[in-house]
């Protein structure tokens, strides 16, 4: 056993023995950057003391067997006679990875200076590997307690002048050519522990100050001379780092990013003129690099893939769903009419976890030139309003029966790995029928708003396409007889209550709660309790009336033009309507497979739980379906549980990381007096307190006359509609779900504010302008 070694022995594939800190101090000294010379006391070290102890208080009380005592001591010597002043900092075998910094979760202690007080620091050190927030933490991540060793660094003690933090890309933007350094007087503790306001300082690789900003320095941390140090409150007169540091500074870091082939967080000490560098670790939780400008049709497309994507894919999405479901569906339409890349890898993975979306760039084919002809041909060929009645409608629906019949928990392992793939071809042949479908769709209402617009009722648009009827409008009016209900008895368990929220589920259980594009979010059978908020919600006031009659129809036969031509253009609208209901109620049908989609691979997931390969069944969605179907049997997964930790501790860094800057798409508009600008997207003014919904179990929070403000919504968020006073959403566009429907229920919307969701409050009175898409302060 190696119980004590040099701190240059070691490189970075010594993790296992040195621990990440000490693995990567040593690769640094070995290629001759700047690192104050020391020694290592081993994780070999670490087992010998700490075997069979799991708590702090036993491990801080052990015992140090003479040998071990000996080495280090013998080690300590040789870093300088009189007992040196050391820092001693844990060095985990599972902490700086890529996905787990580990930042803080064990000890550091500085200016140890004494053969007992190493002994002690270095005893301490390995029992903060039991303290409560490393025990959470590692929780939180699922590492094996058992599985984690620690070892200590203990390295000359560097009497900083200046000392801090810098990281070789900026860890606000993404921007990888940029170093950001944070420094303050005394020891660097002072920063790291977030004592200290520090100088912030963005520098580009050559060194050049970008942005600064001086810190208050309201403590210095120093070294005092018995040992320990001392927190001077009286501060420091700010003082900026000469530029020669910040270019060494910039200099480093560059160099130690590019060894280690990623961004790097650095710790850094300056002291008798000289840099040297005391910690380097991957940068976790970085976002994606930022986007180059995007150009319109990016920007066009961005909007409806924020809105759609609210969520990080996982890889069995990115190999199930997302490809064969509705983005690869429209990627067949879109492709068929001689349009490539329009849906095409606009999401990019890293370490096999979604990294970052970025927005295609579509451009035609050859085959465009035949288009116009095409979709003339299908338009007068394949009628709206008689979709439903199609032949291969008629097979989709059977097979979805079939689909639907299965005992999941019942099949043979082989024939339920047969499942995902019999779903995903289900949905196969709705490309040829929208491909079909959609040129009468748009014939329809492109016909309807050039009548419309020649007479100078525009306004009346929307109006008149929101009159078909679809299964979104079926869908409401049964969740407001289950409201009717609730209100009749005043309870949401009566046993007529519990009957027919059984039979909606049966008829629209398969909706999606997030978004249509990803199989990982519960549907509103897996997720009930969505459709008892959104119950409750409707229960709370008395049914909205109905609109009497067909008002916008009415306004626009009464112009004096059309005395003659009122059948014609009846016939018109419904032509139109029966486009919209298509749009609508394809994407309702098509949706219908995803119940068993979602089903057959948790039932994959609980057997794999069982088996001892996963800790629940929705880890299962850490793999990719390619990789489920290669096992033999659910015992033969075994060598799966490496790659879901991996996948999962990723995941759980990047968990506060946005797939998109929404600045790139929604460029900032001049506020002026307004907290939040974005795009006119439904008429109107009206004023609220600020109702944040950031997703489906949080739509009991929104009362009647609300303003509801969310990041994105889909066709399972309409009911709320029917209670907001306004809406305002960070992603979409005028064309998208939320504005369609705000404007069918008459409220006031803007959408692609980018940032509502973080610059409004719960309960702030606001003022929604849908005319000007402003969004103001209210008393």
């Amino acid at each position: 056993m190696k119980l004590v070694a040099p701190l240059r022995s070691f490189g970075r594939g010594d993790l296992a023995l040195a621990g990440g800190k000490g693995a990567n101090l040593g690769e640094l000294i070995g290629h001759g950057f700047p690192v104050p010379d020391g020694f290592v006391v081993t994780t070999d070290a670490y087992a010998q003391v700490a075997a069979g102890l799991s708590t702090r208080d036993s491990v801080q009380r052990a015992a140090v067997p003479d040998e071990l005592r000996r080495e280090i001591i013998r080690a300590y010597a040789e870093l300088g006679a009189g007992g040196a002043p050391v820092a001693v900092r844990s060095s985990a075998t599972a902490e700086d990875l890529p996905g787990a910094a580990f930042a803080g979760q064990q000890d550091t202690y500085l200016n140890v200076v004494g053969e007992d007080a190493l002994i002690d620091a270095v005893r301490r050190c390995w029992a903060s590997l039991w303290t409560d927030r490393a025990v959470a933490y590692r929780d939180r991540l699922a590492i094996d307690h058992a599985a984690v060793r620690i070892a200590v660094v203990v390295q000359r003690m560097v009497e900083a002048e200046s000392a801090g933090v810098m990281f070789t890309a900026n860890p606000v933007t993404g921007h990888r050519g940029q170093l950001v350094v944070d420094a303050s007087s005394g020891l660097g503790e002072a920063v790291v522990s977030g004592l200290v306001t520090p100088d912030h300082y963005v520098l580009e690789p050559s060194g050049e100050v970008t942005a600064y900003t001086p810190g208050r320095r309201e403590v210095v941390i120093r070294s005092t001379a018995g040992g320990g140090v001392i927190h001077d409150e009286t501060g420091a007169p700010a003082e900026r780092l000469p530029d020669q540091v910040l270019r060494e500074l910039a200099r480093l870091g560059t160099e130690v990013a590019a060894h280690f082939g990623r961004p790097q967080d650095i710790e850094w000490t300056y002291a008798g003129g000289e840099v040297s560098l005391v910690q380097a670790r991957p940068m976790t939780a970085l976002p994606p690099p930022p986007l180059k400008r995007l150009n319109p049709i990016q920007r066009r497309l961005g909007s409806i893939l924020i809105e759609y994507v609210p969520v990080r894919p996982y890889p069995i999405d990115m190999s199930t769903w997302l490809p064969y479901g509705p983005a690869g569906l429209m990627r067949k339409v879109t492709g068929y009419f001689g349009v490539h890349g329009a849906f095409d890898s606009f999401l990019e993975e890293q370490d096999g976890v979604v990294y970052r979306l970025v927005p295609p760039t579509p451009h035609p084919t050859p085959r465009v030139l035949t288009t116009p002809f095409r979709l003339a041909a299908k338009a007068r060929r394949y009628d709206p309003a008689r979709w439903l009645d199609d032949p291969r409608m008629h097979t989709f629906l059977e097979t979805n029966r079939e689909l639907t019949a299965l005992d999941l928990p019942a099949l043979p392992w082989p024939e339920l790995l047969r499942v995902p793939r019999r779903a995903l071809d289900t949905v196969q042949p709705v490309a040829d029928l929208r491909i079909d479908y959609l040129p009468g769709t748009g014939r329809a209402l492109l016909r309807l708003l050039l009548v419309v617009k020649l007479l100078g009722r525009g306004a009346l648009f929307s109006g008149l396409i929101a009159g078909g009827r679809t299964r979104t409008a079926d869908a409401n009016e049964a969740l407001e007889e289950l409201a009717e209900e609730a209100r009749r008895t005043g309870s949401l368990d009566g046993v007529t209550f519990k009957a027919k929220l059984k039979a909606f589920l049966a008829e629209y259980g398969h909706r999606e709660t997030a978004t249509p594009l990803l199989v990982t979010p519960p549907t509103w059978a897996d997720a009930p309790e969505t459709v008892l908020d959104l119950v409750r919600l409707l229960a709370a006031k008395p049914p909205t009336p109905a609109t009497p009659g067909d008002e916008a129809l009415d306004k626009l036969l009464a112009h004096p033009l059309l005395r003659r031509s009122e059948e014609r253009v009846t016939r018109w609208v419904r032509a139109a309507r029966a486009g919209v209901a298509f749009r609508e109620d394809s994407h309702f049908y098509f949706t219908m497979p995803l119940p068993v989609l979602r089903g057959s691979l948790l039932e994959m997931g609980r057997r794999l739980r069982d088996a001892g390969t996963l800790d629940a069944p929705e880890d299962v969605f850490h793999l990719r379906l390619e990789e489920l179907e290669r096992l033999a049997d659910s015992d033969a997964g075994a060598h799966l549980r490496a790659l879901v930790t991996a996948r999962a501790a990723k995941r759980e860094e990047l968990a506060g990381v946005r797939l998109i800057d929404p600045r790139s798409v929604f460029p900032v508009k001049e506020l002026g007096d307004a907290l939040v600008v974005g795009a006119p997207a439904s008429a109107g003014i009206a004023t609220g307190p600020v109702r944040i919904v950031r997703d489906p179990s949080e739509f009991g929070k929104l009362g009647g006359g609300d303003v509801l403000v969310c990041p994105y919504t889909n066709p399972s968020w309409t009911p709320l509609f029917q209670r907001a006073a306004a809406v305002v959403v960070d992603a979409g566009g005028s064309a998208s779900h939320a504005a369609i429907v705000a404007r069918e229920y008459g409220i006031p919307a803007v959408m692609g504010t980018g940032e509502a969701t973080a610059t409004l409050t719960d309960g702030q009175m606001v003022t929604v302008d849908g005319d000007a898409g402003r969004v103001t302060a209210a008393p």
